[in-house]
């Protein structure tokens, strides 16, 4: 859908959303000053090669949930799950120890600016060197959220929303009203900031309903916490790139180190998902091999991370390369590294 007006005059402007009109105060050419003061809640981390962060461990309170650990962590509810299977999401228990999926294999595309990758439910933001990454709701089967190549184009300060009438239509056949228009405050569904994109009608935003930040929720445009896009507004300037894209399977490099990481879609995982994401996999690990024929792959741990789909980096190989000319540039016998320090002691994977 088109942008119908902009009142920059006025500070104001007017857009035509997929899920409605939008009316809100904006900025045009640099992030929002109001939201610079906003605290970032995620770390700047560095990249070792393609791999960054490291997993950590919680220990859970009595009353936590899934829910109110991701708001208040600045994790998805989903990723959550599939990280800690076995533990109940609602009723974790007192003391009890969980993963907290905040290491990541880089998407495989420009490190440049944000890049959501809707297969993790995930917003990346590539900036000084480093790379923040936030959860974010992305747009259901019905209405899925675009993959393209954008820009930011403005920051939106205290949107209003007017939502359509098949919206409306949808709430009053279960019962409920909803008003022709939502002004700013708790009850608007698109936060107290958004980022406009180029890519039309489509907005990254706050939300009222935190539940769905990291699920397939939307109508197509990109939910995040309201601590985090507070903050993300006031850094993001336009003209900053956005790529959305989707992939469910990612392949890294670290050193000699050959990662991978495996997204169900879903929180149920059905035979049919994990067969799509094996071929995924097997086709995406010939290319590696072409790309790298002196890597040895352990097929054990490639099938772990497709059997799990859970999204957690696995250590799946190595590169045969360093180990070769550190051999070559000794003189003798005595002077080589034993036998089973210099040959992969796991089987090869072929593709």
């Amino acid at each position: 859908m088109a942008l119908k007006q902009h009142w920059i005059g006025l500070g104001l402007a007017l857009l035509l959303m997929p899920g409605g009109l939008v009316l809100a105060d904006a900025g045009a050419s640099a992030p929002m000053a109001e939201a610079v003061a906003a605290e970032r809640r995620v770390p700047l981390l560095s990249l070792d090669g393609d791999i960054a962060g490291d997993l950590k461990a919680h220990r859970t309170r009595y009353e936590d949930t899934f829910a109110e650990l991701g708001n208040r962590l600045s994790l998805g509810y989903l990723e959550l799950v599939k990280a800690n299977p076995g533990v109940d999401p609602w009723l974790p228990g007192e003391g009890t120890t969980i993963t907290l999926p905040r290491q990541y294999v880089m998407p495989e595309t420009e490190r440049d600016g944000i890049v959501v990758n809707l297969a993790e439910y995930r917003l990346y933001y590539f900036r000084d060197g480093g790379v923040e990454v936030y959860p974010v709701g992305v747009g259901t089967e019905e209405n899925p959220s675009p993959l393209t190549n954008a820009t930011v184009t403005m920051s939106l300060k205290s949107p209003a929303w007017y939502p359509p009438k098949s919206i409306r239509a949808e709430y009053a056949a279960s019962g409920d009203y909803l008003p022709a228009m939502i002004p700013p405050g708790p009850d608007n569904p698109l936060g107290p900031f958004a980022l406009l994109l180029s890519e039309s009608g489509y907005l990254i935003h706050g939300t009222n309903k935190r539940f769905g930040v990291g699920m397939q929720v939307s109508h197509g445009c990109f939910r995040m916490y309201n601590e985090d896009i507070s903050y993300l507004a006031g850094e993001v300037a336009s003209g900053t790139s956005v790529q959305v894209i989707h992939q469910p399977v990612k392949v890294g490099v670290s050193g000699n180190e050959i990662w991978l990481e495996v997204h169900r879609p879903k929180e149920n995982y059905d035979e049919a998902d994990r067969d799509r994401l094996w071929q995924t996999v097997s086709t995406r690990l010939a290319r590696l091999r072409d790309e790298m024929p002196d890597i040895e792959l352990q097929r054990q741990a490639v099938e772990l991370a497709v059997d799990q789909g859970d999204g957690l980096p696995r250590l799946i190989g190595e590169r045969l390369t360093r180990v070769a000319a550190e051999e070559h540039r000794h003189d003798g016998p005595a002077d080589r590294r034993p036998a089973q320090d210099t040959q992969p002691t796991s089987p090869q994977l072929w593709f």
